[in-house]
């Protein structure tokens, strides 16, 4: 006999309910708190924050959406739209985004850029590129990982 599977995607992963009918598998969902979900990914992005290093500490937010930068880092510091691109994308799970999602990542932390433009040029500087070219996700290269950590974040979070 088959079993019946629901995997629910969330901002932090997918939650897998299994049954052998769909009344069982109804019956699990129901008997979830609603508070569930909301629980798990404020602990997941506690975790995540904190396994990417206390250098981003006052630097990013973890929101259901994804990183943001925090305001109090966009009013005090002077950054270009290639670090905030950059420091969205080494915040991102797997250092991974696209570019839709990066510019509405950017917006919520109060920074308008064409994105697509900016990603392109700091393609040509080696610090991004394309993992699947016909794909739509942009990843940080080791070069660009570097140059966040040692060019970016000190200059954020020097007093």
């Amino acid at each position: 006999m088959g079993s019946i599977r629901a995997q629910i995607k969330t901002s932090f992963g997918e939650i897998v309910v299994e049954g052998e009918t769909a009344e069982e598998v109804l019956t699990i969902l129901k008997t979830l708190p609603k508070e569930f979900v909301s629980e798990i990914e404020t602990l997941v992005s506690v975790k995540v924050s904190l396994s990417r290093g206390a250098n981003l500490v006052g630097v990013i937010e973890y929101t259901e959406d994804g990183p943001i930068i925090t305001s109090g880092i966009t009013s005090k510091a002077k950054l270009t739209h290639y670090e905030a691109i950059g420091l969205i994308l080494y915040a991102s799970e797997m250092r991974v985004n696209t570019s839709t999602k990066i510019r509405r990542l950017l917006e919520h932390s109060g920074i308008r850029s064409q994105v697509s433009s900016r990603l392109n040029e700091m393609s040509k500087r080696g610090l991004v590129y394309k993992p699947n070219l016909s794909g739509s996700d942009w990843r940080l290269t080791a070069e660009g990982e570097r140059w966040i950590r040692e060019k970016v974040l000190p200059k954020l979070t020097e007093s």
